[in-house]
């Protein structure tokens, strides 16, 4: 495999073994639990000056930090992504300042790309032919992509309820689309049977791959050297499976550890009211999330009633200082629609959880007033545009 230097293999999160990445390729096989990407942090050799020499214009800029090396990535540029700033969300929430990390700016539309192009480079350094998953829509979209362009089959399965934009696009980058009645779980189930049928694919599944959080906390690296190296103070982040949040507080923690940073950001998940399994665990002080028996949510990028890792997300909440929420789905899409008509900018309707979710926890008192909050938006608006619309149109506007 044509790993970087520092890259040493893979560690279970469950029982703590550690593999070497040509062998291990998924879950652990003495125990099945996570496996997480590791590295001799005394071999990186990356400090500031060094990353301001280099063009902020894609994530593989912190290849020493990532598993593969730039040049055998499976990548389209993705992520630089934009911090914007929002003034009038910033006086909203009475906070200092308010950030917008558009990932909707991302090749196929959202933060799954950073996912996929490691994931999908881990598929090919196997010598895949096939790669498999089951995804509540834009994940699947940006798996075909990523599976085009390393000359890959991909097999998506997408329950009924995924936006047309990903289901057209799967089978415009050529994937072998399932959809299935239902929601996200039956999906996972025919992707399970699939699986069972076709022991050759190779899956790019949640924290079935342990690429997938790996590449996704080059947003905190992004975020913290686009404000010149200053930790934010809260990081709202719309969760489902959360695989962002925990790739991002991973990131926080190797800027510390490497000296780059002092100190890591207050770490919040924001949930909608519908299906906010990790906002109850966390409230309770639960270890472990207890699912969703009938999630009701129009936010299907976030309707995860049984996210796998919540451990993983649970610690790193609680070890950044940070917490929770749920908002109702009113609420969510009437952010999304207040920061199009105040700041211009296009959330995505699960994505605007972020942003509904920081205005309760404003009212909370979470927040002191010269705080800086960055809110995920983890895809672009016009991936959910007849949603929101169609929350217009019923309001009589």
């Amino acid at each position: 495999m044509d790993t970087t230097e520092a890259f040493v293999g893979l560690e279970c999160l469950d029982c703590g073994e550690t593999f070497d990445a040509e062998t291990a390729t998924h879950r652990c096989p003495d125990c099945g639990g996570i496996l997480d990407p590791t590295y001799d942090y005394d071999a990186v050799e990356l400090d500031r000056d060094t990353l301001a020499e280099r063009p902020f214009e894609t994530m593989w800029r912190y290849e020493e930090l990532l598993p593969f090396t730039r040049d055998a990535a499976v990548t389209m540029d993705e992520g630089a992504t934009q911090l914007v700033e929002c003034p009038d969300l910033a006086d909203e929430l009475g906070v200092g300042r308010v950030l917008l990390k558009d990932e909707g700016r991302n090749p196929t539309g959202t933060f799954k790309d950073r996912g996929q192009t490691v994931a999908v480079t881990a598929a090919a350094q196997h010598e895949a032919e096939d790669v498999a998953l089951a995804s509540a829509g834009n994940a699947g979209q940006a798996a075909s992509a990523y599976a085009a362009r390393a000359g890959l089959d991909s097999h998506v399965f997408l329950p009924s309820r995924a936006g047309f934009t990903n289901k057209a696009m799967v089978n415009v980058h050529g994937g072998d689309m399932t959809v299935v009645g239902g929601r996200i779980g039956d999906a996972g189930a025919a992707y399970d049977d699939a699986m069972a049928d076709n022991d050759d694919w190779y899956s790019l599944q949640t924290f079935q791959t342990p690429y997938r959080h790996e590449g996704k906390k080059t947003m905190l690296y992004e975020i913290v050297e686009q404000e010149d190296w200053t930790v934010p103070d809260a990081v709202v982040y719309p969760t489902g499976g959360g695989v962002g949040l925990v790739g991002m507080h991973k990131g926080a923690k190797e800027l510390r550890d490497l000296g780059l940073t002092d100190e890591l950001p207050a770490m919040y998940a924001a949930q909608s009211a519908g299906c906010a399994p990790i906002v109850d665990a966390f409230e309770r002080g639960l270890d472990r999330h207890e699912p969703t028996e009938t999630p009701d949510t129009i936010c299907g990028g976030i309707e995860i009633p049984d996210p796998g890792a919540s451990p993983l997300i649970l610690d790193a909440l609680r070890e950044s200082g940070g917490g929770a929420v749920a908002t109702d789905d009113s609420e969510i899409l009437e952010s999304a629609i207040a920061v199009a008509q105040n700041e211009g900018l296009e959330m995505g309707a699960t994505c605007a959880a972020a942003a509904s979710g920081a205005w309760e926890l404003s009212e909370r008192g979470e927040f002191d007033e010269d705080d800086t909050v960055v809110l995920l938006n983890t895809g672009a608006g016009n991936k959910d545009d007849d949603i929101l619309r169609s929350h217009l149109m019923g309001q009589g506007v």
